[in-house]
């Protein structure tokens, strides 16, 4: 691969309360099949400040679907054929800590994995690999979200652990005692495994973890009312959108291959032998393995 890297176009994955994108010019809604089944609803396609964005709703307009239901291979499918480059991924989430009260946003870098009944990757028999997950999330995108929060004035954390739970129940006590004890810092249901097909598609992806409520380890959880959290909730939303208006505009000045990787992951992930590539499985990755279709006979 050369330095030069493709003219960048923008997804966003909007979590809860985020169910469109304003502001776009010449958007629509636009359907999307792919080999995995239908994704969480259309794409939102249009421009901001001249910039192609890719909106998705993970959970569908009007949430129609839970963490678990997602189909998060679909997902990330449909973005990389509507040619995305980069992934922010804004979701709604609980804090561990004080000093991460409801209305922040996290700037997360590092992901612990606790999901269990989801398909994780887009590989598989016939076609194996195994992609880097050290950094799950692109710091080069990180930095210029957290450029555009301050901007923005927005309330925000660079850095933090998300842990990701299978859900839909929130944890046990317990469960947050230990997740805390952990060095985790938020916690969410969503983020997973959405970064790593992310990966695998060689997308960069960051996310944004907007706090709405201390999990259930803090004394005044029990204080904090469903009303308290659905305003938090939709405050974040408003924020988010802010965020994306003061997001775009960076995103739009990459230039070359993002230095962290992301866009040539599978570079050294393939690890089943030219010769035996399976045929069927080669072409229904088409859009996330094209760069080596040339060389896998």
């Amino acid at each position: 691969m050369n330095g030069t890297a493709s003219a960048p176009v923008i997804g966003i994955i909007g979590g809860s309360g985020v169910y469109d994108i304003e502001g776009l010019t010449g958007a629509q809604w636009i359907g999307v099949e792919t080999p995995f089944g239908a994704p969480s609803d259309e794409l939102l396609v249009g421009a901001l400040d001249g910039q192609k964005v890719v909106f998705l709703p993970r959970h569908g307009r009007g949430h129609t679907h839970s963490p678990t239901t997602v189909n998060y291979r679909a997902n990330i499918y449909a973005l990389k054929v509507a040619g995305v480059t980069d992934i922010i991924s804004l979701s709604a989430c609980g804090s561990f800590r004080e000093n991460l009260p409801p209305g922040t946003f996290v700037i997360i870098d590092q992901i612990i994995d606790r999901t269990y009944s989801r398909e994780k990757s887009f590989f598989g028999d016939g076609l194996v690999a195994h992609v880097s997950l050290s950094r799950p999330v692109c710091a080069r995108v990180g930095d210029h979200v957290e450029a555009a929060a301050k901007e923005a004035g927005l309330k925000h954390h660079r850095r933090g652990t998300y842990l990701a739970i299978e859900g839909p129940q929130f944890s046990t006590q317990a469960e947050s005692y230990m997740y805390r004890a952990w060095g985790c810092d938020v916690i969410g249901m969503t983020n997973m495994p959405e970064a790593k097909l992310a990966r695998e598609a060689e997308m960069c992806y960051a996310t944004v973890a907007m706090v709405t409520d201390f999990d259930c380890w803090h004394p005044d959880h029990d204080a904090v009312t469903v009303d308290q959290v659905v305003r938090t909730l939709i405050a974040n939303a408003v924020n988010a959108k802010t965020l994306v208006k003061a997001l775009v505009p960076r995103l739009s000045l990459r230039a070359h291959m993002c230095t962290q990787g992301c866009h040539t992951a599978l570079d050294h992930a393939m690890i089943t032998a030219k010769g035996v590539r399976d045929k069927g499985m080669l072409a229904k990755l088409r859009p996330i393995v094209s760069r080596f279709l040339a060389t896998s006979a």
